[in-house]
């Protein structure tokens, strides 16, 4: 680990300040930036703690959504009975994220801005456009398997490692950002991540010194939610594909309301996919597939076949593309179940 100087902060805008030297970084949980520089990916000048900052609350706001601060634990957000109740995909994504140890150090800020997993990313003698800009992409035509299908490029095919933030984006949730000039402004999180292109190396649209304060959740959508995530092993791993839905249906006239029945239509849908691309994947296809069809098995294929539309293999990860379909059809299933039963 390479020597740099370190600071903690107990206020906002003197931690965008102090971020504004050159070399600086914020650093809170760690759980990521540690491993990082321990390796000689990031090497910061210098440290700005922000982990004492008043960012730690969730609250409720007067429209019925809520305001989640970027220094809140994972562990409390996924605890917290308002989430619980309102916005379970969040808390079952977050809870399927990383075990109780990291949870507890994790924060929400951290969890969005986390770093890619790919193997050629960590190793350091390997060609990696998003570690070392035109050292080219080891990954393709190399060791594949947990790499982008969807939204790729010649210059990378890494994915984006959040579980948090796949749920986020089906809830459509708002990042607030605190500029180093004392600004601030809110972005969709659609539009917070970049897909690669020529610079795999600009993951979000953040600003130099720019900070997350907070993650707004608009009212929760109606109807039901599940996330699942597809792993290699129960603990301790990413996700090779995970989805996120959101699913209301106009019920049918069948007696059970708890399965399938005649007449049951799709009235709204959400669907944001993880592990397949470089951002968290919303799927504006599979969406428009779903609204005003049957609620039923054929329904949810051929949604499945309209997201996996543009998906492309890299030889190694093909199994994806079929893998991401079955998902999603499943746990749309599931959702549709769950809200014709609530």
């Amino acid at each position: 680990m390479r020597p740099f100087t370190y600071e903690r902060v107990t206020d906002a805008r003197a931690a965008v300040a102090a971020a504004s030297r050159p070399g600086a970084k914020f650093i809170s949980g760690g759980t990521n930036l540690l491993d990082l520089m321990k390796l000689e990916i990031e090497r910061p000048a210098h440290l700005v703690d922000i982990s004492r900052l008043p960012l730690g609350t969730i609250e409720e706001l007067p429209d019925g959504g809520v305001r989640i601060g970027a220094q809140t634990a994972n562990s409390d957000v996924a605890a917290d009975a308002r989430v619980r109740t309102a916005y379970p995909v969040l808390s079952e994504a977050l809870v399927a994220g990383a075990p109780g140890q990291l949870r507890n150090m994790a924060s929400v800020g951290g969890n969005l801005l986390q770093r890619t997993r790919c193997p050629y990313f960590y190793y350091t003698d390997s060609g990696c456009n998003k570690r070392d800009p035109g050292s080219g992409c080891d990954a393709i035509g190399g060791f594949n398997r947990t790499h982008a299908i969807l939204g790729a490029s010649d210059a990378c095919i890494a994915t984006h490692p959040s579980d948090m933030a796949v749920a986020m984006t089906a809830l459509e949730a708002r990042i607030e950002l605190l500029d180093a000039d004392g600004s601030v402004r809110t972005v969709a999180i659609g539009d917070f991540y970049r897909l690669p292109g020529d610079t795999p190396h600009i993951e979000t649209v953040l600003r130099p010194g720019e900070m997350i304060t907070g993650v707004v959740l608009p009212p929760p959508p109606p109807g039901g939610q599940l996330y699942r995530k597809i792993r290699d092993r129960a603990s301790y791993e990413f996700a090779l594909v995970s989805v996120a839905v959101v699913v209301s249906t106009d019920a049918g006239t069948g007696a059970d309301r708890g399965t399938a029945t005649d007449g049951d239509t799709v009235a709204d849908a959400r669907v944001a996919f993880g592990g397949v691309a470089h951002k968290p994947w919303r799927s504006l296809a599979a969406e428009d597939s779903l609204r005003e069809r049957p609620a039923t098995m054929a329904t949810y294929r051929a949604a499945a076949e309209a997201a996996m539309r543009d998906a492309v293999g890299q030889g190694g990860n093909d199994f994806k593309i079929e893998l991401a379909r079955r998902t999603l059809c499943r746990t749309l299933d599931e959702a549709a179940r769950a809200s014709r039963a609530g």
